[in-house]
């Protein structure tokens, strides 16, 4: 049987809280394309190590 998680959501939305806003995403691309394409994909593998911890 599957164990429910009805706090992995909320987990992540209090991880992507600080994150939020067009301030930081037009910083981030100020900055040079590469970084911010650097800056999301470290964000995704982030949320993605974060999702993989807690299934364990």
């Amino acid at each position: 049987m599957k164990r429910s998680l009805p706090w992995l959501p909320l987990v992540l939305c209090i991880l992507l809280l600080p994150l939020s806003g067009c301030d930081v995403i037009g910083d981030i691309f100020k900055a040079g394309a590469y970084t911010g394409i650097i800056v999301v994909v470290l964000l995704i593998l982030l949320v993605l190590w974060v999702v993989r911890r807690f299934r364990r």
